[in-house]
């Protein structure tokens, strides 16, 4: 069993930044590929980046250029930089890890809110 604890998360205004943290239980987290989604009122929750255990990253278009993933395997980690923040940004973030026998995350964090308002 992996936990996935997320933290960061909070009020910016508009073209802000904020860094969410991952950090994850076990011993196998830097054989994981881990990714951030998010989901806001009334919407699916979507893939917003990834990060595969030898660091090829991937990101949603809506957020590409503005937002980066890395992942700390010595910390058992990963982050999520969001810069330039716009208000359709606001909703749930999560964190969640998938092994690599399997073609889905299995394991997610609790999330954590992310609101862009002036």
């Amino acid at each position: 069993q992996v936990q996935l604890v997320e933290s960061g998360g909070g009020l910016v205004q508009p073209g802000g930044s904020l860094r969410l943290s991952c950090a994850a239980s076990g011993s196998r987290f830097s054989i994981f590929t881990m990714g951030w989604y998010r989901q806001a009122p009334g919407s699916q929750r979507e893939l917003v980046a990834g990060i595969t255990h030898g660091g090829i990253t991937t990101y949603a278009d809506s957020v590409s250029r503005r937002f980066t993933i890395s992942r700390d395997n010595a910390k058992n980690t990963v982050y999520l930089q969001m810069n330039s923040l716009k208000p359709e940004d606001t909703a749930v973030y999560y964190c969640a890890s998938r092994p690599p026998d399997s073609s889905r995350p299995l394991y997610w964090g609790q999330g954590t809110q992310v609101t862009v308002s002036s």
